[in-house]
């Protein structure tokens, strides 16, 4: 992997016909340190935008909405967007209180942000996507064009394989996806630190431990064997979200016209370029093998001949190659695709379990009920995992892994409680203006508005549940249970306009219920297996950090570990 992020490269030879000008600037361009390169290009892109902004006032129709977050009538754009980097957080609550059911306007330095009130959101789920696309708002953060990746706005075989084949057969992927688990149990937890009696308790980082489980169990879902215990692989899944977020947030901080300027000084975005070129390669082998068996799986569909477990496994990625057109299956944009698809999966699933242990931490009185949940389950079924009662790839050794989780009514209800709290974004669900919009009362929507909602303060707010800022990991079990007919709802992906993390209806996440289940196996084996507190009980819970809108779970935070004694 070490060769992934070695971003030095010897340099080139000079052009004889330069000009001799453009040489001398340039070498000293090449020898501004990163924070002066920095500062020099965001001072002359203020000026050359608010020049270029002049020259355009009044061309297009803009939105009429108030702005919130000025200090004084003279304080310059700039300032505030530069205090939506790592104040969005305040200016939203100030303008949720001091606002409240009003829409008002927000300042990123890319774009300027439109938030409903929740009262609008279902007439925006009806608005179609042509006009208001979630799609367009979020892979506009990831300033596609400079990441190799614009296939995203171009077609959706990527969203399609989730809703056509990862749900419909949800539990069958669930059941393969358990196995890696299994197999990653044994690599990615300190087992031989721990002692049998459970009187030492080891250091961790929980999170890069869930992180490398679900990169394990994802690799396994879309590409199967061997891709799934490839360790390159397995990097760049993990390292890919990573440097893209870091790469195209950095570019986001310059108006777009700046990007071709920009975009070169980001080592994060050059070790995204590389992580790609190695992705084809990987990515590439298995579509080879996909092509080579087509026959023989064809000829063991009519009795012919039979299949090996690794020929005959069945992954995203075969369907897509099965049902993509064109430029879909080749092997630079699949291997692009396949890097794309572990961006959703893999970090904020990380993070969804990483907060969920932080509460359990902080709650420490709710550890007997979820373990005691466990337990109940493990007496009927099996201990979770495939050492005990969890069905083997194949069909064989044991039960479904469905069986299991739909009876982890309690650890459900905590994970709903833990992402009410601690959502992945903090403005969602996300919409981008394709074309000039009107809503029926009159709020005029300008193309290229990215539009949003208050999720965190809606789902904080006494107008939408009872005593808001109580930790109530039992809030949704209740709900479930006050009456028959709520038995089906109330639970974890689905979603409702109080219940947001998921975004909301046609264009809500469509591998959410995949992420749900491998959360709850994770954390029902985290439970029989473990008990865990914070290495630093003075701090208590790791605080959760915001840059932009995007919620970020400390990274330097660590959990004590040891093995539970019965």
């Amino acid at each position: 992997m070490n060769t992934l992020h070695n971003t030095s490269s010897p340099p080139g030879p000079l052009n004889p016909y330069a000009n001799p000008f453009h040489l001398a600037i340039k070498d000293k361009i090449e020898h501004l340190s990163y924070p002066k390169t920095f500062a020099l290009i965001l001072i002359t892109s203020w000026l050359l935008s608010t020049t270029a902004k002049w020259l355009t006032n009044g061309k297009r129709k803009k939105l009429t909405i108030p702005t919130w977050g000025y200090r004084s009538w003279f304080e310059p754009t700039l300032l505030l967007q530069a205090r939506f980097v790592m104040g969005a957080r305040q200016l939203v609550h100030e303008a949720y209180t001091k606002m409240p059911n009003m829409p008002f306007v927000l300042k990123r330095y890319d774009a300027d942000f439109l938030i409903l009130p929740i009262r609008y959101l279902d007439e925006l789920r009806l608005i179609p996507l042509s006009k208001l696309s979630n799609k367009g708002a979020n892979v506009a953060n990831l300033v596609p064009e400079y990441h190799g990746i614009t296939f995203l706005l171009t077609n959706n075989l990527h969203v399609e394989v989730l809703r056509k084949k990862l749900t419909p057969e949800l539990w069958k992927f669930i059941d393969s996806a358990s196995t890696e688990l299994s197999h990653g149990w044994d690599i990615s937890l300190p087992h031989s630190q721990l002692s049998a009696n459970g009187n030492d308790w080891v250091k961790i980082d929980f999170e890069r431990t869930v992180r490398d489980l679900v990169s394990r169990m994802t690799a396994k879902v879309f590409l199967g064997d061997p891709a799934c215990r490839d360790e390159t692989w397995l990097g760049i899944s993990v390292a890919f979200s990573i440097d893209l977020f870091t790469a195209s947030f950095t570019m986001k901080m310059f108006p777009p016209w700046m990007y071709p300027v920009v975009a070169p000084l980001i080592p994060a975005r050059r070790r995204v370029l590389k992580q790609l070129k190695a992705a084809q390669v990987i990515v590439g082998e298995q579509m080879r093998k996909h092509a080579s068996l087509k026959e023989k799986r064809a000829q063991a569909a009519r009795g012919e001949v039979s299949l090996t477990a690794e020929e005959a496994q069945d992954t995203l990625l075969d369907w897509m190659l099965d049902h993509g057109k064109g430029e879909e299956v080749r092997v630079e944009e699949m291997s692009a695709r396949q890097c794309v698809l572990t961006l959703a999966s893999i970090h904020t699933t990380a993070s969804q379990a990483a907060n969920m242990m932080f509460d359990l931490c902080e709650h420490a009185q709710w550890w007997g009920v979820l373990q005691e949940e466990v337990d109940e389950i493990a007496k009927d079924l099996g201990p979770p995992g495939l050492a005990g009662g969890m069905k083997e790839e194949g069909g064989g050794g044991g039960v479904s892994v469905k069986e299991w989780c739909v009876r982890l009514e309690k650890l459900d209800s905590f994970f709903q409680e833990t992402q009410r709290r601690e959502p992945p974004i903090m403005l969602g669900p996300q919409r981008l203006a394709q074309q000039d919009v009107t809503l029926k009362d009159g709020t005029f929507i300008p193309r290229g508005t990215r539009v949003a909602f208050p999720m965190l303060e809606h789902q904080m707010d006494p107008q939408t549940y009872e005593k808001p800022n109580e930790y109530d990991p039992m809030r949704f079990y209740r709900k479930r249970h006050e009456s028959p007919d709520q038995m089906h709802l109330h639970m974890a992906g689905q979603t409702h306009p109080n219940v947001l993390g998921f975004g909301y209806g046609n264009q809500a996440c469509p591998g959410r219920q995949f992420a749900v289940a491998e959360i709850k196996l994770i954390m029902a084996r985290m439970l029989y297996e473990f008990e865990f507190k914070f290495a630093d009980e003075k701090k208590g819970r790791p605080k959760t950090g915001y840059i932009n809108e995007m919620a970020m779970t400390d990274w330097n935070a660590r959990l004590l570990m040891r093995k539970r004694v019965r």
